[in-house]
């Protein structure tokens, strides 16, 4: 009997998954864009592969500061400047 109930509650999931996920399929349900978080995230990318660029030649020539200032530059953007510019908007 549990085992009946169980198969019925799952058989009745993907149904309410559909229709909680048209919400998010449809863009003119989804947030309005009113921030003013207008920074292009090429700057952000273009620090990230630099980053690890530099953190990859810091490993093959086993400096520890090009490590250390590759970790340093995927931190900034990928959680330091995205944060600092929205707390400062």
């Amino acid at each position: 009997m549990l085992l009946a109930a169980l198969s019925a509650a799952q058989a009745r999931l993907p149904a309410f998954l559909v229709a909680q996920e048209s919400d998010f399929v449809d863009p003119s349900r989804g947030p309005s864009d009113s921030g003013g978080f207008s920074v292009d995230p090429g700057v952000f990318i273009a620090l990230l592969l630099i980053g690890f660029v530099v953190g990859v030649a810091g490993h093959v020539i086993k400096s520890k500061t090009m490590i250390a200032a590759g970790i340093t530059m995927i931190f900034l953007a990928t959680i330091g400047l995205p944060l600092y510019l929205a707390v400062s908007n």
